[in-house]
């Protein structure tokens, strides 16, 4: 099995259910509150551990109990989190969630010490990433970071996979350096600067290829995903399951596509394990404690029926 090294965020997600989203100047009553570590590196991170990857975790956090009991959690989840960095006079980064009676979500993120995570870090830490195989990423650390890590990752030949969340423009270097794009249509109109609308969500693809990317995935909610590169594409669907919270869902998937593609899976029996686990976490509140193990995602795949 190859080994998996996520490099990426850590947040404290504080997170309030109510019936619907409050207007401009309105005060609603809500439902539930509850507070969770996550942060998009940590969720995949986890998402990739508990499906069965070996899985190393760079991330930045504040010296207060949030990021200290932060790092703990992630070493009882098995996690080797021994080139993570911990910052004093700055706090650990904080994710304020609402989600409605849906499952939909609206995130205000506070990146804290996730700011922090430098190149300067990831070069003095030069030797995990040439023991990794696998390099996963998003976008809530700093843009120069992710642009140098796939940069140095690419030029060692380790497969990068780079998820556009939240969405942000990237150049072409970044585009070319990266081995998997994984977007949802938001995030690819950002990077394109084009409307779905116009163009489709196969012709999103198309121009994203165009622009430099090797391989592409397109994830669609209820729709599934489209993967697709220069030799061909498949059309995956999505598992239809009773949706209480979609927060943490593409981290999910992310992370369980990972470690598919570290055991050697093919890209679209990869696609459906992922596939699979997203729509599980969707079945739970929370994104890191909806998170399901190798074993309920394989049990889900055993026993599902449309």
């Amino acid at each position: 099995m190859k080994k998996i090294l996520v490099i990426g965020s850590s947040n404290i997600d504080f997170v309030a259910t109510m019936d619907e989203f409050p207007k401009i100047g309105e005060t609603v009553e809500g439902n539930l509150f509850s507070y969770n570590m996550g942060g998009k590196g940590a969720n995949q991170a986890i998402a990739a551990k508990r499906a069965g990857g070996n899985v190393t975790f760079i991330t930045s956090v504040g010296n207060d109990d949030y990021g200290h009991n932060a790092l703990e959690f992630y070493k009882k989840e098995g996690i080797d989190t021994s080139y993570s960095i911990v910052n004093d006079n700055i706090t650990t980064g904080t994710a304020l969630i609402w989600v409605d009676k849906n499952g939909e979500n609206s995130i205000v993120i506070i990146p804290g010490a996730n700011d922090l995570l430098s190149t300067g870090i990831i070069e003095e830490n030069m030797t995990i990433i040439d023991e990794s195989d696998i390099i996963v990423l998003q976008m809530e650390i700093p843009y120069q970071t992710v642009k140098a890590i796939t940069e140095i990752a690419n030029q060692k030949g380790k497969t990068v996979i780079l998820n556009v969340a939240p969405a942000y423009p990237l150049d072409e270097d970044i585009l070319k350096s990266v081995t998997y794009l994984i977007v949802n249509e938001n995030e690819a109109e950002t990077i394109l600067g084009e409307n779905k609308e116009e163009v489709g969500a196969e012709g999103l693809v198309d121009k994203l290829i165009e622009k430099g990317a090797e391989n592409v995935i397109l994830t669609l909610g209820k729709a599934g995903s489209i993967y697709k590169n220069s030799e061909g594409h498949l059309r995956i669907p999505a598992f239809k399951v009773e949706a209480k919270d979609s927060t943490g869902a593409g981290d999910t998937f992310c992370g369980a596509l990972a470690t598919r593609m570290s055991k050697g899976d093919c890209m679209k029996d990869a696609l459906t394990f992922a596939s699979a686990a997203a729509a599980l976490s969707v079945t739970k509140m929370g994104a890191l404690p909806s998170i399901p193990t190798e074993i309920e995602i394989m049990h889900f795949l055993s026993t599902y029926t449309n």
